[in-house]
This record gives structure tokens, C-alpha cells and sequence, in this order.
């Protein structure tokens, strides 16, 4: 038996990083993307693990007939 809700839910305003517009977003994740970078902490694909990944999503979306781009 399935129960349909009739309540009706309050409006939730967008704070923070979510409030921002895109280009925002996108400067501000930029910005962190290069200090990782910068500092050492961000990984990097060689080029076997982006292929062994590229193979695991294609894999994966022949599974679900989801699309692979």
C-alpha cells in the first residue's frame, strides 16, 4: 500500500556555495583545484588508471543502458 504525502514543504532558501551563481562556483573550485595542486595533495590519473577507469564506466553504463558520455 502506498501512501501518498499531501504535506506540502516549507520553501528551503539556497545558502552558501549553493546561493552563489555559477561562475562563482566555478572560480572558487578553480582556485581549489590549483592550491591541491600546488601543494601536492591533489591526485593525478596516469594514464593506466584513467583507462582502467574509462573501462570500468563503460562497463558499468552497458550494465544499465545508460548513456557513456
Amino acid at each position: 500500500m502506498v501512501i501518498e504525502s499531501t504535506e506540502i514543504k516549507p520553501f528551503r532558501a539556497r545558502r552558501g556555495f549553493a546561493a552563489m551563481d555559477r561562475q562563482r562556483q566555478r572560480e572558487i573550485a578553480s582556485m581549489g583545484g590549483k592550491s591541491a595542486h600546488a601543494s601536492g595533495h591533489a591526485h593525478e590519473f596516469t594514464p593506466e588508471e584513467a583507462r582502467a577507469a574509462g573501462k570500468k564506466r563503460h562497463r558499468r553504463a552497458g550494465e544499465t543502458g545508460a548513456p557513456t558520455a
